[in-house]
């Protein structure tokens, strides 16, 4: 079939890629890598990838390709399910005889109610959907196809049993052929990371529990699946060749250092390479493997410290003691390894006093920038079911974004507003960046180079944008 790979339009400024973890309009101008899209992508012969959002595709464009194609495969996300959906009716309308599906952690957990939700949509295709979608591509009986919900000729629901995970991760192609057919690299920029930057996954599942994270308990998995080291190689000698103005590629692993032997095994080999590179990890590295990591091309690790509260961290089943974390973090300082922390306001056990914990502990360790975000109980994720069995978060938060798709703060607590977790993301922000240390440290950085001068100069006119808007939406 004729395959149409799809990140729809939707908020202005929306960064919903299927390869965002978190679905919203960020603070500064932030596009993800579509990868999630991407890799089915990679497995379909002369299929088509248009990822809309960084690319400013109007809906009117996309629609206008649909006689093109017999197929259209979609991510959608629970911030972006209506507006999707709008997406898929506007495509059947133009081509009557196309096929939509939707893939996704929203519809990996929720198919029967997607698809009730959205009657323009035949298909989606549950938890680990590569192979699933290629069985679609293929021509392949519906009834057949594992891991596939769909309606029949009656307009019945139907979910066939689900698709074994994928053990073998080599069997995967990689994506980055089809971002230098389909995307502009350019587009896609992320703050913490040099410009142009490259994204991808060495493998899939997290073995940490943590309750609020969406991928793991959605559609990875709990173990950590990994592409051999040779496999991952490759693709980055591949990508060296064909992309020569990437100064940066990032592994978008959940946690990249779960395996600390592999971690190691691909740096010394990216180090021959003389690649500059960064990727997710927990706040436990031992000090021995950072050297490696640093002396072999690590430039910048992202870090989810989500709170300074010791006992939070154990409500949300981190399994990360505060003070292995100062360690790590002083270890980072030590050998000159960059760390953007991100930060999370409002979940379980949250109090007016653990947010100023939480402040003090970020100012102490000092990161070089951080992320503050609101607590986002998705559907799927132990976060989501334990919210509403305790009456936390009601249908007129359950989207998890406002009217422009800016991050609301969909819980709230006896003890603690909506209101009150809302305004501390700014008071969390200001206090962090707003410091004397800090501010020079930001010039500093500006001043030894006229690129990042001009970098930060748009970026602290988006975040005083950002802030100005989140004061009116409380206004």
């Amino acid at each position: 079939m004729r395959t149409m790979f799809l990140q729809a339009p939707s908020f202005d400024g929306f960064d919903g890629g299927a390869g965002s973890r978190y679905q919203a309009k960020r603070e500064i101008a932030s596009f993800w890598y579509p990868t999630w899209l991407a890799q089915p992508a990679a497995l379909v012969k002369d299929s088509k990838l248009i990822d809309a959002p960084p690319h400013r595709t109007s809906l009117a464009a996309v629609t206008a390709q649909a006689k093109n194609f017999d197929l259209v495969v979609m991510h959608t996300s629970t911030p972006s399910f209506k507006s999707d959906v709008a997406t898929a009716k506007a495509l059947k309308d133009a081509n009557p005889a196309l096929k939509i599906g939707f893939i996704g952690a929203k519809v990996a957990v929720q198919a029967q109610e997607s698809l009730e939700g959205a009657l323009p949509v035949d298909f989606a295709a549950r938890n680990e959907f590569d192979f699933t979608i290629k069985d679609v591509a293929d021509g392949m009986d519906w009834s057949a196809i594992k891991g596939l919900s769909y309606r029949n000729s009656s307009g019945v629901i139907v979910h066939n049993p689900d698709r074994a995970v994928l053990e073998n991760m080599d069997l995967l192609p990689f994506v980055t052929p089809v971002y230098k057919r389909d995307l502009e690299i350019e587009k896609y920029f992320i703050g913490y990371l040099k410009h142009p930057y490259i994204s991808m996954y060495t493998g899939r599942g997290c073995k940490s529990r943590c309750t609020f994270c969406l991928w793991p308990q959605t559609v990875g998995g709990h173990r950590y699946r990994t592409r051999s080291v040779e496999h991952v190689i490759e693709e980055i000698v591949w990508s060296k060749a064909n992309f020569p103005q990437v100064k940066e590629f990032f592994f978008d692993d959940d946690t990249f250092t779960d395996d600390l032997p592999r971690a190691e095994a691909i740096a010394k080999e990216l180090g021959k390479l003389g690649i500059t590179w960064s990727c997710n990890a927990k706040a436990n590295v031992p000090r021995e493997t950072l050297k490696v990591l640093r002396d072999n091309g690590l430039r910048l690790l992202l870090v989810g410290y989500e709170s300074g509260n010791q006992q939070i961290l154990h409500n949300i089943k981190k399994g990360m003691l505060i003070d292995v974390a100062r360690r790590f973090t002083k270890d980072c300082h030590e050998l000159g390894i960059t760390i953007h922390g991100t930060f999370i306001m409002g979940l379980p056990g949250e109090t007016k006093q653990t947010i100023e914990e939480t402040i003090k502990f970020a100012t102490e360790i000092n990161p070089h920038t951080i992320q503050v975000s609101l607590a986002a109980p998705y559907p799927g994720t132990f976060l989501f079911d334990q919210a509403r069995k305790n009456g936390w978060l009601d249908d007129a938060n359950a989207e998890l974004v406002d009217e422009h798709g800016v991050q609301i703060a969909p819980l709230h607590y006896p003890h603690l507003s909506h209101t009150e977790i809302f305004t501390s993301v700014e008071d969390f922000y200001k206090r962090f960046y707003f410091r004397a240390g800090k501010i020079a440290s930001i010039v500093g950085e500006m001043v030894a180079s006229p690129t990042m001068m001009k970098r930060r100069l748009r970026e602290g006119v988006e975040f005083f944008h950002f802030l100005r808007e989140r004061r009116e939406a409380v206004n």
